[in-house]
């Protein structure tokens, strides 16, 4: 499994398995299939209401092999709130610590600079390993990256909606500047890469699904992916993407097929504001 270092001492597996909406059992069973796969890279979050269940499926294996990131609800970022939702989700995954922890959504009613204290005081106490974001615009971090350098923490990462219809190059060449890794949920628009012309070419010239297509071509950009599945045969399939290599002039033409078209949106209208 490849990984990508995102701050001094902390590695991240560049495939993950996404976790939502995933629950009970089949959420236990798929995430205990996946590591035993050799998935490293777990992705849950508060809102999702699985933390328990993939508590449950992490007992029996080493721990200190995995890389597990949870995030905070966005009516959850203040001060103290923030520190009690962090140790209840690792109360929950049964953990003493997150590799990565993120704000879900940005909440423009809370100030960020006390959310990101809050991040300060666990990762001071080694509650949390790395500290990132989800869901921000190019506006929100450039008023997030200067509170969090004045607490000389650094934003690893911005979790985002990232997949070949939604190709969104300005975002993430600000966090290249910037020294962020973009995560991509959604990469394969659940499954929906399948049905675009260009990706099922390419699946034929390199016989592989256009799942594993667009995979490939997000970590070739280096872009972290985090597929949901619960499907056995599908997350063989999204693990087996590192024996091959896009050409150059394929990934390109890939970016081509960018539609700018969001699938998670509805319920944030500031988010929408800033979209305009």
């Amino acid at each position: 499994m490849n990984i990508k270092t995102i701050i001094d001492g902390v590695n991240i597996p560049v495939l993950g398995l996404g976790t939502f909406p995933l629950k009970g059992k089949q959420a236990i069973e798929i995430v205990k299939k996946a590591i035993q796969m050799g998935y490293k890279h777990i992705d849950t979050a508060e809102a999702y209401n699985n933390e328990q269940e993939i508590g449950e499926a992490l007992k029996g294996f080493d721990r200190k092999k995995l890389f597990i990131t949870s995030k905070v609800m966005p009516d959850n970022l203040h001060y103290q709130s923030v520190i009690n939702a962090c140790k209840e989700s690792l109360r929950k995954l049964n953990s003493d610590y997150l590799d990565l922890y993120l704000v879900h959504w940005p909440n423009p009613s809370i100030d960020m600079k006390e959310t990101f204290q809050a991040f300060k005081e666990l990762y001071s106490k080694g509650l949390i390993k790395a500290i990132g974001v989800s869901n921000f615009t190019i506006k929100r971090l450039k008023q997030a990256i200067p509170i969090c350098q004045s607490l000389s923490l650094d934003i690893a990462v911005n979790q985002v909606e990232f997949n070949p219809l939604l190709y969104q190059e300005e975002l993430l060449n600000f966090c290249r500047k910037n020294n962020i890794y973009i995560t991509a949920y959604r990469p394969i628009i659940m499954g929906a890469v399948g049905k675009l012309k260009v990706i099922s070419e390419l699946a034929d010239k390199y016989k592989k699904t256009p799942a594993q297509i667009t995979l490939r071509w997000l970590i070739q950009q280096e872009v972290i992916a985090i597929p949901k599945t619960s499907s056995e045969k599908h997350l063989r399939e999204n693990l087996d993407i590192f024996d091959f290599e896009l050409e150059q002039g394929d990934i390109e033409e890939m970016k081509k097929v960018n539609h700018h078209l969001r699938m998670i949106n509805n319920e944030f209208p500031d988010f929408l504001e800033e979209q305009r």
